[in-house]
């Protein structure tokens, strides 16, 4: 099963027990797995962001804050979209939260139809997120199958290059490159120069 297909779920990290039963709940209501945790440290815990989904975050908590946690996730390259939730922030800290890559940034109480209509927004961007991870990781090995002698074949296609000057440029017969070429196409499953080439520049880059 791809990432995007598995099962949505949402997170819910606040230390107050009230809360994470009530977002529960809200979240719950519209077929959403809701999954609470009591703190930053019972998250990452069992931190796994390979499922669609979001995490909505309290600011203010024991241990880990809210923002530290984001931290968190950052170093680790986290896709996991983050809905900050909070009784006390102020605009300072919303542009710190923002600036590190928040998804929205609500104050509590916040209006549920509101608060759902984000989180469905939040998921549906992770699972973009997810199609195009799972995407440069099936073209990386299909990179990843080509011979040393057919990556640089692929390179200098890629850059435009014909076969007689891939021939020249790299000390080898005319017919040897079409040979790679024929190889890199195949393995790389592209018809055309141009899809070759975007796909190497995607990859690449």
């Amino acid at each position: 099963m791809s990432s995007t297909d598995a099962p949505q779920l949402i997170h819910v990290v606040d230390d107050d027990e009230g809360m994470r039963k009530s977002l529960c709940w809200l979240i719950g209501s519209v077929g959403l797995e809701c999954r609470a945790h009591v703190s930053a440290d019972a998250f990452m815990a069992g931190f796994n962001d390979k499922r669609p989904g979001c995490l909505l975050l309290d600011i203010r908590m024991p241990g880990l804050s809210g923002l530290d946690l984001q931290k968190v996730l950052q170093r680790l390259d986290s896709s996991l979209p983050v809905i900050f939730l909070t009784g006390h922030g102020d605009v300072p800290m919303a542009a710190r939260a923002f600036k590190a890559g928040a998804f929205d940034f609500l104050e509590k109480p916040c209006n549920d139809q509101v608060l759902l209509d984000r989180v469905q927004e939040a998921v549906a961007e992770h699972r973009r997120l997810l199609a195009e991870r799972d995407q440069q990781a099936e073209l990386r090995q299909r990179i990843n199958a080509l011979t040393d002698r057919e990556r640089q074949v692929a390179e200098r296609v890629s850059s435009g290059m014909r076969n007689k000057e891939i021939a020249a440029d790299l000390g080898i017969s005319q017919k040897t490159v079409e040979l790679h070429r024929h190889n890199v196409m195949d393995k790389m499953q592209v018809d055309s120069v141009a899809a070759l080439a975007q796909i190497w520049a995607q990859v690449e880059t």
